[in-house]
């Protein structure tokens, strides 16, 4: 999608747990459309992070590219639909690098971040905490090795 929404909270919520993780690692966000590419995160998002600590304001969107799936190990995507069109960008030796970001983090089984973007201010707030689950469970994932 456009990359306003659900990726700057995951981004902004990894990049605050970094400090705590016993692994290095970079974070990025991108989204699979480009036509909030430049643009900062959704208001929205915005003041749910901000809420809890976590300035996300800086962040631009911008759409994934090829070269992503060199520079980076993992792509986690927020629902099935931006999983698939990940993977029909990515080379194929890439793929099984792309999951969904709940899933992946032990957050839950298949799940998938909803999109507030049509919704309210407690739609945000509930992709923010599962966003703060996410960055949770990628630090318990990481520092296990798997």
């Amino acid at each position: 999608m456009g990359n306003i929404c659900r990726s700057p909270l995951l981004e902004g919520w990894a990049a605050h747990r970094r400090a705590d993780s016993p692994v290095a690692f970079s974070v990025d966000s991108a989204g699979t459309g480009g036509w909030h590419a430049g643009q900062p995160p959704d208001p929205r998002a915005i003041a749910a992070a901000r809420r809890r600590g976590i300035d996300i304001s800086g962040q631009r969107a911008r759409q994934l590219q090829y070269a992503d799936f060199q520079a980076f190990d993992l792509v986690l995507c927020a629902d099935r639909d931006n999983l698939a069109a990940a993977r029909s960008l990515a080379p194929v030796s890439a793929r099984p690098r792309i999951v969904l970001a709940l899933e992946w983090c032990g957050v839950k089984q298949g799940g998938e971040v909803p999109d507030p973007y049509y919704g309210h201010d407690r739609d945000f707030d509930h992709v923010c905490q599962l966003a703060s689950e996410a960055a949770d469970g990628l630090l318990r994932r990481l520092a296990s090795g798997a």
